[in-house]
């Protein structure tokens, strides 16, 4: 066996390995890029009294019972995967590509907000925080890396823009309903007023 063949291997490993973690790569930055903005949706959401009773329940849960509770969206999204393909073998891709979506965007909004509710508790189990820190210095080192390429910079740049529309679009759409809503009260007013 010369020098030359274990670079070789190496080199023949990388390449087809570089699909499979680009496809990786592109999963954790989507996911990072809706954490914080469903995290925010799921915890305006569990400000609804039934919730936030719900959400204090699961603050004082022990460490794995709180693993318990932080696992289980996961195991509950399995049916909704199976239904999308469900559909998809029965010729509805569309159906079954916006099953995924859904429960992807379901998922990553309770896995958030259970994370932020659990953290505290998870931590305290040494293997998870272990696993924890080992996956937050792989992001950080992935991160690192994608963000010195050029697609990444296009599509941050897009989602950056994509944002700023919608917030844009957002704060209209109130100002818009603010007007409407002090109009009517204007006019109510001054239909009490003539009454009198």
């Amino acid at each position: 066996m010369t020098s030359e063949q274990p670079k070789k291997r190496a080199a023949i490993r990388k390449i087809l390995a570089t699909p499979f973690v680009f496809v990786a790569a592109v999963i954790i930055i989507l996911e990072d890029w809706l954490w914080d903005d469903l995290a925010r949706l799921a915890a305006f959401i569990g400000q609804l009294p039934i919730l936030r009773s719900i959400e204090s329940l699961i603050v004082a849960l022990p460490p794995y019972l709180a693993l318990f509770v932080f696992g289980v969206p996961s195991l509950l999204l399995i049916p909704v995967k199976l239904l999308a393909f469900y559909f998809i073998a029965h010729g509805q891709e569309t159906l079954g590509f916006l099953t995924v979506i859904a429960a992807k965007f379901v998922g990553t909004a309770l896995v958030a907000r259970l994370f932020v509710l659990t953290r505290p508790k998870l931590m305290r189990i040494g293997w998870f925080a272990w696993i924890y820190k080992k996956f937050i210095s792989f992001k950080e080192r992935l991160y690192t890396t994608l963000r010195s390429t050029t697609i990444y910079k296009v599509v941050h740049e897009l989602h950056l823009r994509i944002k700023a529309r919608l917030r844009s679009w957002l704060a209209n759409r109130r100002s818009s309903w603010r007007r409407r809503w002090s109009a009517a009260r204007r006019f109510s007013r001054r239909g009490n007023q003539n009454s009198i």
